[in-house]
């Protein structure tokens, strides 16, 4: 088995970084390969939170009901998830262009 030499390797994970024709490729996957291990990440999130907050309003309804307590605990969270939200679905990843355009404005 030979070993690749640095800067021939296309693979990213290889830890030889690729050359200059398919370093924009490999960027790209491997961008795209986090937004969707976040996707996973955040559906699991969701997923808890539904799952932990039936499990609460259940010990509640349980307990006699009365003042609703598990509403803090889902608001609470519930603040965290939507930003979650939005950083997976809606912020965008910071470009090559925008990097030069600050670099020009500092100068």
């Amino acid at each position: 088995m030979t070993m690749p030499t640095p800067f021939t390797n296309s693979d990213p994970t290889s830890g030889y970084a690729a050359t200059s024709v398919q370093a924009p490729e490999a960027a790209e996957r491997a961008q795209a390969h986090k937004r969707l291990q976040d996707r996973r990440k955040m559906v699991s999130d969701v997923v808890a939170y539904v799952v932990i907050n039936a499990f609460l309003v259940f010990v509640w309804l349980m307990s006699g009901g009365g003042y609703f307590w598990p509403g803090w605990v889902m608001a609470g969270w519930g603040i965290f998830l939507v930003l979650h939200v939005w950083e997976v679905f809606w912020r965008r990843p910071i470009t090559e262009a925008e990097v030069d355009e600050e670099v020009r404005r500092s100068r």
